[in-house]
């Protein structure tokens, strides 16, 4: 078994969102946070659903990566404001450190469709918009947590299909680079979903991680061909260090899929949707240790947040295709 779900499941439920009246009071939901580690703590950013369907960004932290305190005051990007269109909704937050700056990448939905944004801090008080893409319609963005041949490396998804009902969703992830963090040009493609499997459709997960056999990254994948639900799961890949652009290896299997109560019914049923990792232990060179323990944080039917944890090397293990 790659990944073992926490026994406290589900770690994070509405009724550990404080009441801030006008704002929100009783929410409908929390899920998809990205996650940090800093000064000692564990750190999520969650997504938060009021009952106006109105989406909210909190911080989370924890001692232990179990027990969550939650801030009562939304976070906001600074420079939101002032962009040229107009932003319904903020979400599903991935977090990347880079020297002493966190830096989140985040989806936001625009009149014309889904934009990434990246905004900034040094300690999760204070955040900073870097820029809002203004690129064609894409979303699950995660940056790299060092620059590649003097560049800021992401991962996000095109979103290029059109399904019924009028959404747009896609079925590859491919890389780009930056010398801002605001004007992004395509690097090439990285990996497409697989038809009549478990990964049709595909997107990235939390931020890869750094590891002496290449980039190790989980990334989620969706069954479509069911006829009454798509089905959200996660897997893993094996990028290459120097070109990101090279699958050297993919699990054939999915490593989680919605299997406990909280996963299969909620807002989405059926989902497990992996946005955050934490990695306990990396070498002087900042390479991740097979032995590491792991903390991977998803949402999970779109309604709570849960816990799965692992290892390096077991992730690592499940590259076997």
């Amino acid at each position: 078994m790659v990944l073992t779900r926490s026994p406290a499941n589900p770690i994070l439920t509405r009724t550990a969102i404080p009441d801030r009246p006008p704002l929100f009071s009783d929410v409908t939901s929390v899920f998809n946070p990205g996650a940090a580690r800093h000064d000692g703590k564990i750190r999520l950013m969650l997504r938060v659903q009021t009952r106006g369907r109105e989406t909210v960004l909190l911080m989370a932290e924890s001692d232990d990566g179990l027990r969550f305190a939650v801030a009562p005051d939304p976070v906001l990007f600074a420079g939101l404001e002032s962009v040229a269109e107009h932003v319904y909704h903020v979400y599903d937050p991935r977090i990347t450190r880079i020297g002493s700056t966190h830096y989140i990448v985040f989806a936001a939905d625009v009149g014309r469709g889904c934009r990434v944004g990246v905004a900034r801090t040094d300690d999760f008080h204070d955040f900073e918009l870097m820029g809002l893409g203004v690129e064609e319609d894409a979303r699950n963005g995660v940056l790299f947590p060092e620059k590649l041949g003097g560049r800021y490396v992401r991962l996000d998804r095109p979103n290029r299909l059109q399904l019924a009902g009028g959404a747009t969703s896609g079925d590859a992830i491919r890389l780009a680079t930056s010398d801002d963090l605001v004007s992004w040009e395509a690097a090439g493609p990285v990996m497409r979903g697989r038809p009549y499997y478990w990964d049709e459709r595909i997107g990235s997960g939390p931020p890869p991680v750094k590891i002496r056999q290449g980039w190790l990254h989980v990334y989620h994948g969706v069954a479509t061909h069911f006829a009454s639900s798509n089905i959200y799961q996660a897997g893993a890949v094996l990028l290459d260090l120097a070109d990101p652009t090279k699958v050297l290896a993919r699990s054939r299997n999915n490593i989680l899929e919605p299997r406990e109560p909280c996963e299969q019914i909620g807002q989405v049923p059926n989902v497990v949707f992996p946005t955050g990792l934490i990695v306990d232990r990396c070498d002087a060179e900042g390479f991740a240790e097979p032995e590491s323990d792991v903390k991977l944080y998803y949402g999970a039917a779109d309604t709570v947040v849960a816990l799965a944890t692992g290892t390096v090397a077991g992730l690592l293990a499940a590259c076997d295709d």
